[in-house]
C-alpha cells in the first residue's frame, strides 16, 4: 500500500496535469473556430475550380496538346504518396488514423509491384512512417514555426510535386488528408492529384447537369488555359487539404483534451478517496495501540 506522502505527491501531479490539458482544450477550441472557419470557406472555390476542370478536360478529351498534368503520362508503374499530418501530437488518433489510409494503399500498390514513393508533409505521420517505410521517404516538409498555414505553404508543396513530376519521379500522385466534419468526426481521404481528377461536388453535379451540358467557348483555348489552371488546382486541393487538417487538428485535439481532463479528475477522486482510507486506517492503528497501551498498565 502506497504512503501518505506518495499518494500526496501523486495527486499533485495529476492535478497540474489536468490543468494543462485543460488549457490545451481551451487553447484547441478557440484556434477551432477559427480553422474551421477557414476550411469551409476554402471548399467552394476548390469545388468550382473542380467544376471549371472537369468541364475544360471534356473539350481537350484526345487532344495532344493537353497538359500532361491534366492527362498523365499514359503509365501506372511509379506512385508518389502525399501524405498531410501534423506537426504536433496530442491530437488523440488524428495523425495516425491519416497515416493508416496512406499505408492501406501503400501495402495494396506494392503487392501490385508498383514502385512507390511517399512525400511527407508534417512531422508527426514521418514519424509514423519512417519506422519501416524510411527507404520510401523522399522528402519532408514541416511547417512547425508557421503559425497560420497559408496559400504560401500550399504553393510550396505543389511546385515540389510538380517539380519531381516533370522530373519522372512518377506516374500518379496521390494526396492524403483528413476532412473535418465536426469536433469529433474527422474522415481520412485519398485525393489523386496528379493525372488531375477533378472532383465535383454533388452541388456543382446538379448544376452542371441542370444548364444541359453547356458548351463554353474559351479565349485563348481550352490546352492554354489549362496549362495554367491545373498546376494552380494542384496548389489549390493542397491549400484546401492543409486548411482541413488544420480544423480537424484542433478539432481531434479539443476532444482528446477533453478527455484527458476527465480521467484526470477521475483518478484524482481515486486517488483521494484511497488517501482518506489510508489516512483512517493509520488513525485507527494508532487509537488502538494507545488504547492497547493504556489497557497493558
Amino acid at each position: 500500500m502506497a504512503s501518505l506522502k506518495d499518494l500526496k505527491v501523486r495527486i499533485a501531479s495529476v492535478k497540474a496535469t489536468q490543468k494543462i490539458t485543460k488549457a490545451m482544450q481551451l487553447v484547441a477550441a478557440a484556434k477551432l473556430r477559427r480553422a474551421q472557419e477557414a476550411a469551409e470557406a476554402a471548399r467552394p472555390y476548390a469545388e468550382r475550380m473542380a467544376a471549371v476542370l472537369a468541364n475544360l478536360a471534356q473539350m481537350t478529351e484526345g487532344d495532344p496538346d493537353a497538359p500532361v498534368l491534366m492527362t498523365g503520362t499514359g503509365k501506372d508503374e511509379k506512385h508518389l504518396l502525399v501524405v498531410c499530418t501534423a506537426d504536433r501530437g496530442l491530437a488523440g488518433g488524428f495523425n495516425s488514423s491519416i497515416v493508416k489510409k496512406a499505408l492501406a494503399d501503400l501495402t495494396s500498390l506494392m503487392m501490385a509491384g508498383k514502385d512507390v514513393k511517399i512525400l511527407c508533409v508534417g512531422r508527426k505521420g514521418y514519424d509514423i512512417l519512417k519506422r519501416n517505410h524510411m527507404d520510401k521517404i523522399v522528402e519532408l516538409i514541416d511547417f512547425k514555426s508557421v503559425r497560420k498555414i497559408g496559400f504560401t505553404e500550399a504553393q510550396l508543396v505543389g511546385d515540389k510535386v510538380v517539380a519531381r513530376f516533370e522530373a519522372g519521379e512518377f506516374d500518379v500522385a496521390t494526396l492524403y488528408y483528413a476532412e473535418f466534419r465536426n469536433v469529433i468526426s474527422q474522415v481520412p481521404t485519398g485525393l489523386q492529384l496528379i493525372p488531375a481528377a477533378p472532383v465535383i461536388g454533388e452541388d456543382e453535379d446538379t448544376e452542371l447537369k441542370a444548364e444541359g451540358g453547356g458548351v463554353y467557348e474559351y479565349e485563348p483555348g481550352a490546352a492554354e488555359i489549362l496549362d495554367a489552371l491545373v498546376p494552380r488546382n494542384i496548389r489549390v486541393q493542397i491549400f484546401r487539404a492543409l486548411l482541413e487538417n488544420d480544423a480537424s487538428e484542433q478539432g481531434a485535439r479539443m476532444t482528446a483534451m477533453d478527455n484527458a481532463t476527465r480521467n484526470a479528475g477521475e483518478m484524482i477522486n481515486r486517488l483521494t478517496l484511497e488517501f482518506n482510507r489510508t489516512r483512517q486506517a493509520q488513525i485507527t492503528t494508532e487509537l488502538i495501540e494507545i488504547i492497547s497501551g493504556a489497557e497493558s498498565l
